[in-house]
């Protein structure tokens, strides 16, 4: 198993933060066909190889995705699309 774990600060209130959030879940799943729920403030992710979690704290988003065997080779690409889509929606 492979783990993409992504920290990021921001100074956003949690509405915004939370929609911030909303927007990343969105452009993922249209990506990389990914399914999420939000549980409180934890967003959920889940597809078949993938499965991982946001959570929104006051300071902070904290991304952390574990990907299946399958998935593996396409780590960058996933990691690099969250780190573009977290400067876009957080410098926003």
């Amino acid at each position: 198993m492979s783990v993409i774990d992504v920290h990021r600060a921001h100074s956003m209130d949690k509405e915004h933060a939370r929609q911030a959030a909303e927007t990343l879940a969105e452009d993922l799943s249209k990506q990389f066909d990914v399914n999420y729920q939000w549980e409180g403030d934890v967003l959920r992710f889940k597809r078949s190889g993938v499965k991982g979690q946001l959570n929104i704290t006051e300071d902070d988003l904290h991304i952390h995705l574990e990907l299946g065997m399958l998935l593996r080779p396409f780590k960058s690409r996933i990691e690099h699309e969250i780190h573009s889509q977290l400067d876009q929606i957080i410098s926003a």
